[in-house]
């Protein structure tokens, strides 16, 4: 990872983390429910989605605050789609980014209800920004909820349930995974577009870009949950395999899979090439996908 990469990666995720604690203050709710979404969003992680935001607006030389609070609807997204992907119902996992997961200590019905929270309080947190015009509230709002719903994300997470104990076609994987992982790193590139007026043509290349960002991340979690280290990733390794599901390692093997993610990076830098932020934060943030090791 470069330095500059490193340094506004740690400059962000603690600005970003900052403004967590202060999401449900003005919330009416029991308790239990607040401690519940808090005890997810404020878990830790990457914070790579929103971070992909900022990078977007700063590559167009604007102000990364401005996306703040579409920065922080995604994540609260982000995470209740963790919690209801932990759920026994679906994955079954006990622990996330190094804690028990939240239906763990909450139980099955707080952490259903806790993202249910999450997701609703997202759109509201958008609808609300006094900050951006109307008319891009509203554009932010409809493409989140595409990229969040059955188009997007929920429709992928319901077509990998549905591949479990079946073998797919390449193709097929990275179908779903466009939807699965995509779509939500997809939002915030295509989001920072909206709110810095980009042209077309530059949210066309864009898009692009992240789409292969997408796909790169997908194939690097597959990766590490081979060969990953369980106290560095903070989950359970081994899962997807315990869960019989289709990842790229299952396909292509492990070597097979680093070769697909270092093309799907470099067709991402090809298109950022385009734009001439190859060199930039985005550029820094697709190598940094393919050389992760957490």
């Amino acid at each position: 990872m470069s330095e500059a990469l490193n340094a506004y990666l740690a400059e962000k995720k603690e600005w970003f983390d900052d403004q967590l604690p202060k999401l449900f203050k003005h919330l009416s709710i029991t308790q239990k429910l607040k401690n519940a979404m808090l005890y997810s969003i404020k878990a830790g992680g990457k914070r790579i989605r929103p971070i992909l935001l900022f990078a977007t607006l700063h590559s167009f030389g604007r102000d990364e605050k401005i996306g703040l609070k579409t920065a922080l609807g995604l994540e609260m997204i982000h995470t209740y789609s963790l919690i209801h992907d932990d759920l026994p119902a679906m994955d079954n996992d006990t622990l996330r980014r190094g804690q028990p997961t939240n239906h763990v200590v909450y139980g099955d019905g707080t952490a259903i209800l806790a993202g249910d929270g999450l997701l609703t309080a997202a759109f509201q947190m958008i609808a609300d920004d006094q900050s951006l015009d109307a008319a891009v509230r509203v554009a932010l709002i409809g493409r989140l909820a595409k990229a969040a719903g059955p188009e997007g994300m929920v429709g992928g997470q319901e077509d990998d349930l549905e591949a479990e104990g079946k073998v797919l076609h390449l193709e097929e994987l990275m179908s779903i995974h466009k939807r699965k992982t995509g779509a939500l790193i997809r939002f915030p590139v295509e989001a920072a577009a909206v709110i810095a007026e980009a042209t077309e043509v530059q949210t066309e290349a864009l898009i692009r870009y992240s789409e292969h960002l997408g796909l790169a991340f997908q194939i690097g979690d597959d990766i590490l949950d081979v060969i990953g280290n369980e106290q560095a990733l903070g989950k359970t390794i081994g899962s997807d395999l315990a869960n019989n599901k289709n990842t790229y390692v299952s396909l292509l093997r492990v070597d097979g899979a680093k070769e697909k993610l270092a093309q799907e990076v470099e067709q991402a830098l090809a298109n950022l090439k385009e734009l001439g932020f190859e060199d930039g934060l985005l550029g820094d943030l697709a190598r940094y996908l393919e050389k992760r090791t957490h």
